[in-house]
């Protein structure tokens, strides 16, 4: 039990379960393998140094030329730099006093954090995490590893949760037309209201909240429902699970949840799914299908995964078979597949040779592994589509294995664009009173034929709970700034129905916060409940018992609930629906219009997320683009609509986009990977209320969908003589030939296990520049498994939380100043008509054993410690900038001006007090979290005993989902990183240099079909 002033002195439990927490000549270019490349720029070769020069430093560009720059001149520029950056260093830190405690709280150590067990709401479904905790602040949140969903790892989204409890525009005040009011005001009118509601028997009163999973949110509807039994309750989740719901419901008669084992999967079609990055289980089931991935040389067993997809997505960049497709093609694809599986009363139909090649394939692979395989529908797929895959897993006897049907997880599963639907014609026929809003915010999200914003004010009373007065609390004449999870008890339910307790780590830092479970509280006329009595109670009446309190404790210190999961249950597939909804899939028209594709964002996802600076300025998996959105097109369609060279290569060309009758103004970006005859567009952007960072970013999609296209559409594109400036890092660093990113098949590695290293010049590690150091202790290094990973970027987001690594704002990311530490370079494989796969590395400071950066600072800032590592000083650092200047993998970030925000007061809360915050006029990199390892080292001291190996784990390698990084000891044979480094595939970018990183890769490993392999 721990005490800690500044937390809810209820029922704290920490948890200890923290998971162990042309370059070399033309020689070298057949053995190099295929061509990489990052960018049009790059494989047109327009791209010059002077070019990126003038983006970066556009006032002093013109100094540097390639060739004809005197030595005096150089020594001018040079002497200059100098001085600026000496005068740079000396800029004061902020004045901060330091109040300590007048008695120390129990347990609470200053240094020493504290790890709570809570967990993380996505589209209503739970995410384990562990909350780091810093005298009572939340610093950090890592995946739980006894949480089924999270397993230990997370996603940029849940790492980037941390900067929403901080973020200044929060709502901090209850308001009532824009005034001041407070929690009495609102449930004073409230009662009144609801005591006019009674003789109605409610009939004026509708609650529309997201989709619910939690046990106690649901008992509190119905209770309320039944005290008011004419009383609505709507549910309205934009990127929802409509379709698939509606799939099981053709498939089976009734709703069901279905999971995947993909673990026993040897081969897994994905039908337009991403479920790497998609639904309540995608970091579980990246984690389990990655665990297939990986090539060791004594297990060469790799599953095989097959993507049919509408637009690109990070299970087609895994895929080793991908089929870029329209949504018709995608269901004409599907239909061969059943028919060809043996699913009865589908018929194939005719198609093209290419993809009833690609069909006939997949189909043989599957069949040859029934009972071992997978097939999966998309999120946002047609429901016939999943009714189809729930066909083909019954006829492949995958059901049972890997395949899993349960009981809805969802308290109140439904159609919730039927549900919405039906609350705008109430609102229309004047037959709502009373409209609460709880976290949702219909006006921007609901589909454009509904207009909720007209129908919202047809109510008498509309209250809004949420984060944000944002563009729904406009029309409401109460808004109610909404606790955030980490400021509220609550209970949630994961993927598979276990119950997760929500517990919070801090008082809300805003006292007129409410939770749902407050709001609902109200209407049950308890306004006066808190959150844990609220949760605490509905389940002292669940698991009633003398032994109750242990039971309690012992879920929030686990932070899941025993035996709460739930069970596998057997259910008939009804054929003849099946046959008839592929009946309807055979209908669909594949004609030569363009078809519009719809998609939440990789990053801000349906807007929610759009104030929150790290999802803005991540670069996306595959655009790279950051701050914006944008209608992406292939090559192909975007000359057709007339893209000069100058378009395709800077993006930005603003095109009228034109589907179910709405037009809209957007810049276009080209995208290798497409169908010609698709453009897709994400959702999210364009908010007006969302906050300063938010407001006015990217253009808004939403007029484009109406409730009968949610997902896409019929589209044309004309253009306009208007260009809007797009700003992307993928062009930033080139290959320039080099073998940077290295992949093969699994042939090729049973051919010649050695083949990516034999693709670069690498030295013999004794031809040494430097005389070299001899580490008799520990000897820090990295591995990166380029086979699973899928730039799901939670590492980059992660390692932004862990170091305090600030945001520069779209003008300076234009300018190459974007400060992650850690990037992931994303290279296509193929020619600008055809690509054939995608490849992902991440790119982080290699720590060189001879290390081009140490030997040219002029004031020994950046120097090589005793441990391998290449460390910074930033005291001594006076922004020369030679180190990023001799560096050849380019991870350096200098800090112009100064981009940490320290003036605002809760941002200061939540920085990590082990890592300082920097300012102007230093260098930044990678340290490998040194001051993770100066914690486990300490610990190990005090113990008197080594670090164990798995005992560091970096915070890039902690997120991943995929376990593609490995951190720990290369001096000591027996660690995990030091045997796959022994592994034969294993190799260091630019290590012809000579360089000797401690960070090497392993090269991607595909295992393609040799059906489908080209001759």
């Amino acid at each position: 039990m721990t005490h800690d002033p500044s937390r809810p002195d209820v029922d704290a439990v920490p948890s200890n379960e923290l998971a162990d927490l042309d370059a070399a000549g033309d020689e070298l270019r057949e053995a190099r393998g295929p061509r990489f490349w990052k960018s049009f720029e790059e494989l047109a070769q327009k791209e010059s140094y002077p070019a990126f020069l003038e983006r970066q430093f556009p006032r002093q560009a013109a100094e540097y030329e390639v060739s004809g720059l005197s030595r005096r001149r150089l020594f001018e520029l040079s002497a200059a730099s100098m001085a600026l950056a000496g005068l740079a260093s000396c800029t004061r830190q902020p004045f901060e006093r330091v109040v300590p405690y007048v008695k120390q709280p129990e347990e609470v150590v200053p240094g020493k954090p504290l790890f709570f067990a809570t967990a993380v709401s996505m589209g209503g479904y739970a995410r384990g995490v562990l909350a780091e905790s810093h005298l009572g602040r939340p610093t950090k949140l890592e995946g739980n590893p006894q949480h089924p969903a999270s397993l230990g790892a997370t996603d940029a989204i849940t790492q980037a949760a941390l900067l929403d409890l901080y973020d200044p525009d929060r709502s901090q005040v209850i308001t009532r037309l824009g005034s001041i009011h407070t929690w009495k005001d609102l449930t004073d009118e409230l009662a009144g209201v609801l005591k006019a509601q009674k003789p109605l028997l409610g009939a004026g009163v509708r609650i529309l909240t997201e989709t619910v999973t939690s046990p106690t949110l649901a008992r509190q509807i119905r209770e309320f429902l039944t005290a008011y039994p004419k009383a609505k309750w709507h549910q309205w989740e934009p990127a929802g699970r409509d379709s698939a719901r509606a799939g099981a419901m053709i498939a089976f008669r009734r709703y069901v949840e279905t999971r995947y084992d993909f673990r026993k999967a040897d081969v897994v079609v994905s039908l337009d799914a991403d479920f790497l990055s998609e639904g309540p289980a995608a970091v579980r089931y990246a984690k389990d299908w990655s665990s297939r991935r990986h090539l060791r040389v004594r297990e060469a067993n790799l599953s095989r995964l097959y993507v049919i997809e509408t637009t690109l997505t990070l299970a087609g960049a895994a895929s080793d078979h991908r089929l870029a497709v329209t949504p018709a093609r995608l269901s004409s694809v599907a239909l061969a597949i059943a028919a060809e599986c043996g699913v009865a009363g589908i018929a194939k139909p005719a198609l093209d040779p290419k993809l009833d090649k690609f069909a006939t394939a997949v189909a043989r692979d599957l069949k040859r592994n029934a009972g071992r395989s997978v097939v999966v529908a998309g999120e946002y797929a047609a429901k016939e589509l999943h009714a189809l895959a729930h066909a083909i897993n019954t006829a492949l006897q995958n059901v049972g294995t890997t395949v899993i049907y349960t009981d809805p997880v969802e308290a109140n599963p439904t159609d919730q664009l039927a549900s919405l639907a039906d609350l705008v014609n109430d609102l229309r026929g004047g037959q709502v009173d009373t409209l609460v809003i709880a976290g949702a915010n219909p006006v921007f999200t609901a589909p454009s034929d509904l207009d909720f914003k007209a129908a919202i004010q047809k109510a008498a009373l509309r209250i809004h709970l949420g984060l944000h007065a944002d563009e729904t609390a406009e029309y409401c004449q109460w808004h109610v700034p909404e606790a955030h999870f980490l400021e509220a008890w609550a209970d949630l339910r994961a993927f598979d129905g276990t119950v997760s307790i929500v517990q919070p780590l801090i008082e809300p830092l805003y006292s007129e916060s409410k939770s749902t479970l407050q709001l609902l509280s109200a209407l049950l006329e308890r306004p006066a409940e808190s959150s844990h009595d609220i949760v605490k109670g509905h389940w002292q009446k669940e698991r009633a018992g003398a032994n109750f309190e242990a039971f309690w404790r012992r879920t929030l210190h686990d932070g899941v609930m025993a035996e709460s999961a739930l069970p596998v249950v057997n259910f008939a597939l009804d054929a003849a629906a099946v046959e008839k909804a592929a009946a309807t899939l055979a209908r669909e028209k594949v004609g030569p219009e363009l078809t519009l594709v719809l998609r939440p964002d990789p990053n801000i996802h349906d807007g929610r997320f759009a104030n929150n600076g790290w999802l803005q300025e991540l670069p996306k998996p595959f655009t790279k683009l950051t701050w914006d959105n944008a209608v992406l097109v292939s090559l192909a369609r975007g000359r057709a609509l007339g893209l000069t060279d100058e378009h395709v290569l800077g993006g930005g060309a603003v095109m009228t986009v034109s589907a179910n009758g709405r037009n809209i103004d957007a810049p276009v970006w080209v995208l290798p990977g497409l169908s010609d005859d698709v453009i897709v567009v994400h959702l999210g952007y364009g908010r007006r209320r969302a906050g300063q960072v938010g407001n006015g970013a990217g253009f808004d999609a939403y007029p484009l969908r109406t409730s009968a296209k949610l997902w896409g559409a019929p589209v044309t594109l004309a253009p306009t003589p208007r260009r809007l400036p797009l700003v992307s890092t993928q062009a930033t660093y080139h290959m320039e030939g080099r073998a940077l990113v290295r992949a093969g098949t699994i042939a090729d590695f049973k051919r010649d296990p050695e083949f990516a290293e034999k693709m670069g010049e690498a030295p013999k590690k004794s031809d040494r520049l430097y005389p070299g150091f001899e580490y008799k202790g520990y000897a820090w290094g990295m591995t990166v498994d380029l086979s699973s990973c899928i730039a799901c970027n939670a590492c980059v987001v992660a390692c932004q939380a862990e170091n305090n690594i600030p945001v520069v704002g779209k003008e300076e990311v234009g300018r190459g100043r974007a400060m992650h530490w850690l990037r992931i370079d994303r290279y296509w494989e193929g020619d600008e008509k055809e690509l054939t796969a995608t490849h992902h590395q991440p790119m982080m400071c290699q720590h060189c054993e001879q290390a081009p950066c140490e030997v040219v600072c002029p004031v020994g800032a950046t120097v090589h410690s005793s441990e391998g590592l290449n460390d910074m000083v930033y005291n001594r650092c006076v922004g020369t900038k030679y180190c990023s200047n001799n560096c050849p993998y380019k991870v350096r970030r200098f800090n112009f001006f100064k981009y940490s925000d320290t003036e605002t007061p809760v941002l200061k809360l939540m920085r990590n007090p082990d890592v300082t915050v920097r300012t102007r006029g230093v260098m930044e990199k990678c340290t490998y979290c040194v001051q993770r390892i100066s914690a486990k080292r300490i610990e190990a001291e005090k113990e008197d005993r080594p670090i164990r190996d798995g005992e560091i784990v970096t915070a890039c390698q902690q997120a991943c989902p995929t376990d593609t990084i490995v951190f720990g000891n290369i001096n000591d044979p027996g660690s995990q990183v030091a045997k796959l480094k022994a592994e034969p595939h294993d190799y260091g970018v630019l290590a012809e240099l000579n360089t000797q990183p401690r960070t090497t890769y392993l090269a991607k490993i595909k295992n393609p079909n040799p059906e489908l392999e080209e001759s």
